[in-house]
């Protein structure tokens, strides 16, 4: 597989194509990677939602999993919304995209990789601007002049999730790869497809349940699922496939 950037340093935008698709985990992997490399790694959740469920939020379970040198949640609303609306319906303050740019960029000023990991996916509302205009994690981005590492599902539908949301970060400039958030144990004839068909763009794949591991085994599995540019080590997708398959 070929590289197509040098590695991933400095400010890295984790987003998604929908909820769910393993965005929390596919960060974890990366910090453990990185962190495995000798790199010092932040790890910045900006809105966490559904915190009234009582379950883990993002930030502890990457805490958990990769144990980064430094990892924040900048601000935490009870219902499992998106940031902004949750935020009106709490009457709790909305994230500002201008205080979340200069708290990241303070980190990246201490840390090698700074991982920011988005919710839901590339456009919901996370917060206003000082207009009062919403903004978003593809806002973010372009903010923060930052790469977008996008997680995606490996089942059917991820094509067209997928190729839209590359469009709109190729529409800000933003440059982007791919990381499959969830491989099966047992893959079908779709999701090897879709392995071919992204390709060009993918960058990791995990597999289904990596969240769930010991934090010993998740870290020194980490870089076995992502490619040399994530710090990782899964350069030769042919054998990757036999051994899948």
């Amino acid at each position: 597989m070929s590289a197509v950037a040098p590695e991933w340093r400095g400010i890295v935008i984790v987003t998604g194509t929908d909820t769910g698709v393993g965005k929390t985990v596919a960060t974890a992997a990366l910090a453990a990677a990185a962190g495995a490399a000798g790199l010092k790694v932040a790890v910045v959740k900006p809105g966490q939602t559904g915190t009234a469920d009582g379950e883990p939020d993002d930030a502890s379970t990457v805490a958990r999993l990769a144990a980064p040198h430094t990892v924040q949640t900048l601000a935490s609303y009870p219902d499992a919304l998106a940031p902004l609306p949750a935020a009106r319906i709490a009457d709790l303050p909305p994230l500002e995209l201008y205080a979340v740019v200069d708290t990241i960029r303070d980190l990246a000023g201490d840390h090698d990789l700074v991982l920011v990991e988005g919710a839901g996916g590339l456009l919901v509302p996370m917060g206003l601007r000082p207009s009062g205009q919403p903004w978003t994690v593809a806002d973010l981005a372009v903010s923060l002049d930052a790469r977008a590492l996008v997680v995606a599902r490996a089942g059917l539908g991820t094509l067209n999730h997928t190729a839209l949301t590359l469009e709109a970060l190729d529409r800000r400039g933003v440059p982007a790869g791919v990381l499959l958030g969830a491989w099966p144990a047992e893959p079908q004839l779709v999701h090897w497809s879709n392995v071919g068909e992204l390709l060009p763009q993918l960058l990791g794949v995990l597999p289904a349940g990596a969240g769930a591991m010991e934090p010993g085994v998740f870290a020194r599995s980490a870089p076995g699922w992502l490619a040399p540019v994530l710090f990782g080590t899964l350069d030769d997708w042919r054998a990757w496939a036999e051994d899948s398959g």
